[in-house]
């Protein structure tokens, strides 16, 4: 089982998922319609979109209101530290072509992206965000110091990693992870993924 899913029954966490059918309109529960000014493909409902986050949230309500979508500001690990130490998270998941743009002003809903591509709607997005907030909180991880070594903290992607067996198809593990000097395989792991960064995301080090 993953982390989250240990977590979960654990009751270190806990989720509520709201169906929009619950508050469509019409006979058919219309959740969404045709866009105003013509155009392809549907657009979520105000009316509809606005009663579902009211069901769950009031006036006191603090959380966080992020709304997945490929428009938004690009999710950071700086970004999931800070959302893990909230008391929660209110996440709604887009479909079809869009939301109403009226919806996303009056609920304060800000927009978040977890990367440059299109996907049919935000509830993988969604998984994804659980997934990187729910493995920062105490207790989740075994080794705490796990979190702290791993990509984009720090502005550095992660070192390589070897285990046994010493040999694989003729390439060894490198010596130096093998000495037992520590200050030595630490500072080789700071070189490795400096060098990694500089390689692959200058964009991190402020090199592009």
């Amino acid at each position: 089982m993953s982390l989250a899913g240990n977590a979960l029954e654990k009751d270190i966490w806990e989720l509520e998922t709201i169906n929009l059918r619950d508050f469509g309109k019409g006979k058919h529960a219309n959740v969404d319609d045709t866009p105003a000014g013509g155009g392809a493909g549907m657009v979520l409902r105000a009316d509809v979109l606005a009663e579902a986050i009211d069901a769950t949230t009031d006036e006191q309500d603090a959380r966080p209101r992020l709304l997945m979508s490929p428009r938004g500001k690009p999710l950071t690990q700086e970004k999931v530290r800070e959302l893990s130490r909230t008391d929660g998270i209110v996440i709604v998941c887009g479909r079809f072509e869009g939301v109403d743009e009226r919806v996303i002003e009056a609920r304060n809903l800000e927009e978040v992206s977890i990367g440059d591509y299109i996907l049919s709607g935000g509830e993988p997005a969604a998984t994804i965000l659980l997934d990187a907030i729910v493995r920062l909180l105490p207790g989740v991880m075994g080794n705490e110091e796990s979190g702290e070594t791993e990509s984009f903290e720090n502005n550095l992607l992660e070192h390589p990693h070897y285990t046994r067996p010493a040999e694989f198809e003729g390439k060894t593990i490198p010596q130096v992870l093998t000495s037992g000097n520590h200050g030595k395989v630490d500072k080789w792991r700071h070189e490795k993924s400096v060098e990694l960064t500089r390689t692959r995301r200058p964009d991190l080090l402020g090199d592009d």
